[in-house]
Order: C-alpha cells, then sequence, then structure tokens
C-alpha cells in the first residue's frame, strides 16, 4: 500500500509540475508580447496619462534576466511569426 500511495504523490507532483510548465509558457507568451510592444512604442505619441503604466512595464522588463526576457521574446515569435 505504501508503494500505491508514492505512486499517487508522484503522479500529483507531476500533474502540479505540468500545470506550472503550461502557466510559465503563458507567462513567456505573455511577457514576449509586453516587450515586442515597448520596444515599438512612439512614447511621443502616447497619451500623457499612459506614461506611468509605459515606464512601470519598461521597468518589470529590464529586471527580467536576460535568459528570461529572451525566452520570452522567442516564444512571441515562435506563437505569433
Amino acid at each position: 500500500m505504501n508503494h500505491t500511495k508514492q505512486e499517487l504523490e508522484a503522479s500529483m507532483l507531476q500533474a502540479e509540475i505540468e500545470i506550472l510548465m503550461n502557466e510559465r509558457q503563458s507567462l513567456l507568451k505573455t511577457t514576449g508580447a509586453a516587450a515586442v510592444f515597448i520596444a515599438n512604442l512612439d512614447c511621443r505619441k502616447l497619451p500623457e496619462g499612459n506614461y506611468e503604466a509605459a515606464e512601470m512595464l519598461s521597468n518589470c522588463l529590464n529586471d527580467l534576466s536576460e535568459e528570461t526576457l529572451q525566452d520570452a521574446l522567442n516564444k512571441a515569435k515562435e506563437d505569433w511569426l
């Protein structure tokens, strides 16, 4: 019976890992899209009331590790090109 309990726990853990990996892919896709948006944004045409939000998003993207940002850009490229 102990063996079955371990198998069940391993199966539940595997399912949770799969959920987290799917969530990571979704977050990478969103982050990549945000990075592309910011990179292509012409701040001269941005309504003044949106400066703070654009800066917040830009700062969040800048805080990412280079590897994570590259993964995000690759994911966005793969999904939209």
